[in-house]
């Protein structure tokens, strides 16, 4: 069995969607399945995972990615590790989300892990300082978080640890980008970026069916054809410089005291607001709006929006759940 330039430790489902991300651009892969299993459990795993693909496959077909012909994901089990391994310039983690599992895993393919292969787990949990402790060398290791499904979703999130070599960041960033993923950079802080702002936007539209605010299917509307357009045309950050850093200044300061505490603005957006660096207007704040084409800017921008309301729009004519309060 020949080995594959991209390696995946774990054969689940993110595993799986980590594939067929790359399979897309014709790279090959092979999925380590590190479980003991007898060999009639290994064929059950082998069809599972190949009526998934095949599944999947015909979806995105459907919607108009077509995988190449000749694509190929190949599952190997744990006594073939040094011949999975021996070719890939990069190997994502994608055991089980516990500490025990991850250690396991790392420790099964120690001795037969090549030096130079960079180390990328896509731990949800886990801190990339956590991770580093399980890798040989740990220089060439740091977290890659995919967001479900990942043959579909463009961003990964890229999270290091002190002893990260940057030339790792430098070559998993340009092998991302050159297959159409979108990768961002962040601390090792729990959350990363997207599952710590939308845990927060999700607890907060619970609590507002729990209070009588509104019903799910109100709240979710406002979503798709409101909030999530704004957001998905100018971020969050540069729609507070775009709208103004006072309005959340003022903003906060009211429903902290009508509501709870918890939206009390951090302390950066009080600076922002005594030095006076109010976004767009003043042509600083998180952003430095100085010397850019703000007509221009403001034409992209609607003709963006448009776009994104008119799919909006669309979508809603489509089946929905009822709400169950």
């Amino acid at each position: 069995m020949s080995a594959a330039p991209l390696a995946i430790l774990g054969a689940g489902r993110m595993g799986r969607g980590i594939a067929l991300a790359f399979a897309q651009g014709g790279v090959e892969s092979v999925l380590l399945d590190i479980k003991p299993r007898s060999d009639a459990e290994f064929e059950e795993l082998c069809a599972e995972i190949d009526q998934e693909i095949a599944q999947t496959t015909q979806a995105l077909a459907g919607i108009g990615i077509e995988l190449p012909k000749d694509a190929r994901i190949t599952v190997m089990r744990r006594h073939e590790a040094k011949a999975a391994l021996a070719s890939a310039k990069i190997l994502f983690e994608a055991v089980p989300e516990t500490l025990e599992a991850k250690r396991e895993a790392f420790a099964a393919i120690a001795d037969v892990l090549p030096r130079e292969t960079i180390v990328a787990s896509t731990s949800s949990t886990f801190l990339s300082t956590d991770i580093a402790a399980l890798v040989p060398e740990p220089q060439r290791c740091l977290n890659a978080h995919w967001l479900n499904p990942a043959f579909l979703i463009p961003l990964v999130e890229l999270s290091t640890h002190a002893g990260t070599d940057p030339d790792v960041v430098t070559r998993l960033t340009a092998f991302l980008t050159q297959h159409g993923k979108v990768p961002v950079m962040c601390g090792p802080a729990a959350g990363y970026i997207v599952p710590r702002l939308q845990s927060t936007v999700m607890n907060e539209a619970a609590r507002m069916v729990q209070e009588g605010v509104a019903t799910p299917s109100d709240i979710d509307k406002a979503i798709r054809v409101g909030f999530g357009v704004r957001y998905a045309c100018l971020g969050v950050l540069e729609f507070v410089d775009f709208g103004g850093c006072d309005i959340l200044h003022y903003a906060s300061e009211y429903l902290s005291g009508a509501l709870d505490p918890r939206f009390t603005a951090p302390e950066i957006i009080a600076r922002h607001m005594k030095e006076g660096k109010l976004g767009l207007k003043t042509g600083s704040g998180f952003y430095d709006w100085t010397g850019l084409d703000v007509a221009g800017y403001r034409r992209a921008l609607l003709e963006n929006l448009k776009a994104h309301i008119d799919l909006a729009l669309a979508a809603e004519a489509g089946p929905r759940p009822k709400s169950a309060y």
